[in-house]
């Protein structure tokens, strides 16, 4: 029996040397896991301490953005309203420019008028223009004087833009290429030659209008009025369904008077021309 005893011995003190192993393995672990829980804790703090530093910063940014787009829409409505105003003198002073123009042509016409009232040019002089008459003193450069009883250039172009102004723009045709036949290097002739077209198109003639266009632009490159024809010329280009020479002239308008108006709409227009 003792023989028994001591062969059991050493396998009882092994097997009570393995429970006390997996008790300190067991103890070990808790202690691991309560760590790790411990960090675990303390990391989603310190996440959750920057994710409320970020939604924080994120209110800070939208608050400012938000005061910056008020100024942005303020500072929008100011331009508007500053824009607004600049058009408005600008159409006072287009009016203005108008009313001007229109009366120192009466005046200029006038003063033709006046001369053939008093007989001047009825007698060649060393001053005779190529119709044959002479020069009215103080009167304004025509290139051409008129002949005795017949209208001068400035009067012709005033007939003309009455007429066309009262909606008779045949006989404002009349008038526009008398004024250019008889004196066709008188300084109105510019004005005439586009006013021509101006009076072809309230006629209803798109071609001849088109046509007349034409020699303002090849005739007086430098006229005020040549952007304009341009333009006209490439609407009227199109409208007959010839999209690649609309595209061209309008390309050709913005080359050439680039700072026009004209040129502007040119660019608008290039892109919704197909």
């Amino acid at each position: 029996m003792k023989t028994v005893f001591r062969r059991l011995a050493p396998v009882a003190l092994v097997a009570t040397g393995a429970c006390f192993a997996t008790s300190n393995d067991v103890k070990l672990l808790q202690l691991q896991i309560d760590s790790m829980r411990v960090a675990t804790v303390r990391s989603d703090s310190l996440h959750a301490a920057q994710v409320n530093q970020v939604i924080a910063t994120l209110g800070l940014v939208r608050d400012s953005l938000g005061t910056v787009s008020g100024h942005v829409v303020k500072m929008q409505g100011d331009m508007r309203g500053d824009l607004h105003d600049v058009n408005e003198q600008l159409l006072q002073i287009q009016q203005l420019t108008g009313q001007s123009q229109n009366r120192l042509q009466e005046l200029r016409a006038s003063i033709e008028q006046r001369n053939q009232d008093m007989g001047e040019g009825a007698a060649p002089s060393p001053t005779t223009g190529a119709k044959g008459a002479a020069a009215a003193p103080g009167a304004a450069p025509t290139g051409a004087a008129p002949n005795a009883g017949e209208p001068g250039p400035n009067q012709l172009y005033q007939l003309g833009m009455e007429q066309l102004q009262r909606g008779s723009p045949a006989t404002a045709v009349q008038a526009f290429q008398k004024l250019l036949q008889d004196y066709p290097t008188a300084d109105i002739t510019p004005e005439a030659q586009f006013y021509l077209g101006e009076a072809y198109r309230a006629q209803g003639n798109a071609a001849a209008a088109d046509t007349a266009y034409a020699m303002v632009i090849q005739k007086f490159p430098k006229s005020p009025h040549a952007p304009t024809a341009l333009y006209k010329r490439a609407l009227y280009l199109e409208q007959q369904g010839n999209a690649t020479a609309a595209r061209a002239l309008l390309n050709q308008l913005i080359s050439t008077y680039p700072q026009s108006d004209e040129a502007a709409l040119a660019r608008d227009h290039l892109r919704e021309l197909k």
